[in-house]
């Protein structure tokens, strides 16, 4: 008999209590996880630790796909559907980085830990927790550790899974350590893009108004800044980083700026880039450089309403935990998810600090929660309470 989701509610704390049984097994996955080095491109040996843990548990179907994703599934009772419960694998931290993982009573430290080694710590523990809950749902429930999702990565492992995959899915639960209360149902507007300039080798530098690369970019930047962005929805250029020139008396020959595009508006993506590239090719023509413009990363906005059955059975989840919703676009796997057509969310496990820094940590105390929020969550999906009318 499938669950009411008024039961599944009651449950959230008691399950919250249990789970402290498996901490040492959940904690141990993530550390050791969180000490193998994974960054975008690189993360075969991580790949390799998640699918021997899924043989460890028996799953079915354990693999290692073309764009080296790990995937394997926990049968259902009958299996009529089935449910994707995807964690990011790559990090923002190259392999010579120090990944040792140093932990105390209350927090874990280390490079990743919170972005994403726990979210694939709950992953592979996931079998034992709902053994242990003697927990068994009726949906297959797909297991996927995701490849080249960061950076450069444009969330390729979730792309090719979903291009390749031939199973119906339900819904997707995308799953990240950090941070507890995080909602995020819809996939914000991204460009990734670069701007190049470079001197040709014939340039006449005593021409009038010759300069650098610095300066040419300079103009493109000052460009950039001056097209009118509408607050509401949010719109936002970020310049991430500049580089050019060898010396202070030296005319730099070379110059590069990275960006990123962030919007909430639908359209507002095409529109910027269109934008720019009229000022790349405009700045081009005029000052005789080599300017070329290159996306390194693009999606755009969409996903789910407030109202849906997925999202509000989510909000009473983290009102059962006592937990205030953050509610905050996407752009990762939950993107690619929604776009085409999979109702889905992105979920944090616990607290955490200093993302993406050398010092990142999480606390331990409250991941059981965001545990027990995960299992309630997957409970109301495979009991079709999340279904739409």
């Amino acid at each position: 008999m499938a669950m009411t989701f008024e039961s599944i509610l009651a449950s959230i704390h008691p399950n919250r209590e249990a789970l402290s049984s498996v901490r040492e097994l959940l904690l141990a996955n993530a550390m050791m996880i969180g000490e193998i080095p994974a960054p975008t491109g690189h993360e075969a040996e991580r790949i390799t630790f998640i699918t021997n843990r899924f043989t460890e548990d028996g799953l079915q179907n354990i693999s290692i796909d073309e764009a080296g994703n790990g995937m394997a599934i926990l049968p259902g009772k009958s299996p009529q559907k089935n449910i994707l419960v995807c964690a990011h694998v790559d990090t923002v931290f190259h392999q010579s980085v120090d990944h040792a993982m140093s932990v105390t009573g209350t927090t874990i430290m280390g490079p990743g830990i919170g972005d994403n080694s726990l979210g694939l710590a709950s992953l592979v523990t996931l079998p034992e927790i709902l053994k242990r809950l003697g927990i068994r749902f009726d949906s297959n429930i797909i297991l996927l550790g995701c490849t080249r999702s960061l950076g450069r990565g444009d969330l390729g492992g979730i792309r090719f899974f979903l291009d390749n995959n031939k199973l119906p899915l339900q819904a997707g639960i995308s799953v990240e350590g950090i941070q507890l209360g995080r909602l995020s149902y819809t996939g914000i507007g991204m460009l990734r893009g670069e701007i190049s300039v470079s001197m040709p080798s014939a340039y006449d530098w005593a021409r009038f108004g010759a300069s650098g690369s610095v300066a040419i970019l300079t103009k493109v930047i000052q460009r950039i800044m001056e097209i009118p962005i509408s607050s509401q929805p949010p719109t936002q250029i970020i310049f991430g980083s500049i580089n050019g020139g060898t010396s202070f008396g030296t005319r730099p020959t070379s110059a590069n700026l990275r960006f990123e595009i962030r919007s909430e508006k639908e359209g507002m993506i095409t529109e910027l880039k269109e934008r720019i590239i009229d000022i790349t090719e405009e700045t081009e023509n005029l000052s005789e450089a080599e300017i070329e413009f290159s996306v390194v990363a693009e999606r755009q906005t969409g996903g789910l309403g407030y109202g849906h059955p997925i999202v509000r059975s989510m909000r009473k989840i983290l009102e059962t935990l006592e937990v205030k919703p953050r509610v905050e676009p996407s752009v990762g796997e939950l993107s690619q998810l929604i776009e085409r057509g999979i109702p889905s969310i992105t979920l944090g496990l616990t607290r955490g600090e200093n993302k993406n820094e050398f010092n990142e940590s999480i606390d331990i105390r409250p991941i059981f929660g965001g545990l027990a929020q995960l299992i309630a969550l997957l409970q109301s999906i495979d009991g079709g309470l999340c279904d739409e009318q």
